[in-house]
């Protein structure tokens, strides 16, 4: 299990530097928030497909799976970010 959250953490900072690259627009975001950013879409990515079925206990999230992960937790951090 160890391995797979390694494994998980390791994709979400690559992922959320092509997620700042692939979502339009300016998000005033610096690089630590930006790995952090990838580091959750892979962690949901992760949890989700756990929860129907695509991926085991000690599975990673697929690439493209974490990938939309992450843009969906910017398209949600840019949401908040306007409002306040």
């Amino acid at each position: 299990m160890g391995m797979g959250i390694i494994g998980t953490i390791v994709i979400g900072l690559i992922v959320g530097v092509l997620a700042k690259f692939l979502h339009p627009g300016k998000d005033n975001m610096g690089f630590i928030l930006t790995i952090v950013l990838g580091i959750a879409g892979a962690f949901l990515a992760r949890f989700i497909g756990q929860a129907v079925g695509f991926y085991g206990p000690a599975e990673n999230a697929g690439f493209i799976a974490s990938l939309i992960g992450a843009i969906v937790i910017l398209v949600i951090y840019g949401a908040i970010a306007k409002k306040s």
